[in-house]
């Protein structure tokens, strides 16, 4: 699940703007000759977010004529199956989820940008995960604009260093870690998944980002798809991985009983209590956004990569994104979805923060501030990328069953019943 997060708060010099943009596939001139120079973008960026969306394009709108009207809504999902149903599609649609993409693709309604973008390009601006995550039986009908992280653990940093603790770079250094800091007369994690309606989605990060580490991508996206049921034995290990840290009751401040009534976005707060109420905090980058208004990130909180479990898998990344399909093939459309596969198109709301890119010619100069720099580069280092799951499973799992079994699995209940039921949920057609 991704928790609408608040916008982070360099320009460069107008030579480096220029060169870059002069390296991007530069936009042909529109064919004024009856053809329409009006392209319009349906995404859930509100508010902030859609007006550094709009400040994005406008050196493409500059330079081509062409005019790209964005309309989002925060009732996303909703209001885009109304429009697609009464015959008024956008002619590009911004995907905050692949798997109303997906179903999109198999309906017919999504355009074969094989057969609209250079292929070249493409493998040239993006790694292959990406592509792999926009393509659709076969048929790439999504590129990817904007991408978040979620593979991250926070920490106090003047606590932290005074402690003397170091960066873990294993699972085994993370449960090290833990245990000296329990040995120090402290406990290590905050943890919090009470969301309301929602709660249980705090820990279905945790097995997603698990699962990747201890089974690799392929059983990750075997298990995603129902390939492989919940309760195979591979999920089952990576709830009990989750489970050393989150019912061992000398690792959570509260025990059980906190991690289920501490709200997620207060969750972090206590790391700054003097002594620190705990000094380790999963969430993904949004966590700035909840943090108390005298917290400075980057010098009162800092994030370490979630280590590797299983060498074999290399260092994964879990997080989200923002993925862009073509419903209408007009030559002025085919212009603007070149140009949202380079990096240039990106770069405004780079530099005005909240944004990751997934091109791999994105500057990490672009970005304000070293803490959104080294996500970047996390990113960018990444052998693997993969989707938040629970948000591609069909609803009455991935934010039914899977976020109840959370809970359930954290009150005490018995793991191989909690993944038969989460099983027998998913739909049968």
């Amino acid at each position: 699940m991704n928790p609408t997060p608040r916008p982070l708060s360099l320009s460069l010099s107008l030579v480096l703007a220029t060169s870059l943009f002069a390296c991007a596939p530069q936009p042909q001139q529109p064919d004024t000759a009856g053809a329409r120079q009006r392209v319009t973008i349906f995404g859930a960026f509100v508010e902030e977010d859609a007006r550094r969306f709009e400040a994005s394009m406008r050196p493409f709108e500059e330079q081509t004529g062409i005019q790209v009207e964005y309309e989002g809504s925060g009732d996303f999902e909703t209001l885009i199956t109304v429009r697609m149903e009464g015959g008024d599609p956008p002619d590009i649609i911004a995907f905050p989820q692949p798997g109303l993409m997906v179903e999109y693709a198999r309906e017919g309604r999504l355009v074969d940008l094989g057969e609209v973008l250079d292929s070249q390009q493409l493998s040239q601006g993006y790694r292959s995960f990406w592509l792999d995550l926009g393509t659709v039986d076969d048929t790439l009908v999504g590129v990817w604009y904007r991408a978040s992280v979620k593979s991250l653990v926070w920490y106090p940093v003047p606590q932290f260093e005074e402690a003397g603790y170091e960066i873990p770079e294993t699972w085994d250094e993370l449960l090290a870690l833990s245990d000296q800091i329990v040995a120090d007369g402290g406990t290590p994690w905050c943890i919090g998944i009470e969301s309301s309606g929602a709660t249980g989605w705090v820990g279905t990060d945790w097995i997603e980002d698990i699962l990747l580490r201890t089974s690799g991508p392929e059983v990750y996206d075997q298990w995603v798809s129902n390939e492989i049921p919940f309760n195979d034995p591979r999920v089952k290990e990576a709830f009990e991985k989750m489970g050393e840290i989150w019912l061992n009751p000398d690792y959570v401040l509260g025990g059980t009983v906190g991690i289920l009534t501490t709200p997620f976005g207060d969750a972090a707060n206590p790391m700054f209590e003097e002594p620190p109420g705990c000094y380790l905090h999963r969430q993904a980058s949004f966590l700035p956004v909840f943090l108390p208004p005298e917290v400075e990130p980057g010098r009162d909180i800092d994030f370490f990569y979630l280590p590797p479990i299983n060498p074999e898998h290399g260092r994964p990344v879990m997080g989200a994104g923002d993925v862009m399909s073509m419903v209408n093939d007009r030559p002025e459309v085919r212009q603007v979805m070149e140009y949202l596969t380079t990096a240039e198109a990106g770069r405004a709301w780079a530099e005005a923060g909240g944004f990751l890119s997934p091109h791999n010619d994105a500057d990490l100069d672009w970005y304000p501030d070293d803490l959104t720099r080294a996500q970047a580069e996390l990113l960018r280092d990444a052998d693997t990328f993969r989707f938040d799951g629970s948000d591609m499973m069909p609803g009455a799992v991935g934010t039914g069953t899977f976020w109840t079994g959370i809970v359930d699995y954290l009150s005490g209940r018995d793991l191989d019943t909690v993944l038969l039921e989460i099983q027998r949920s998913w739909p049968q057609d």
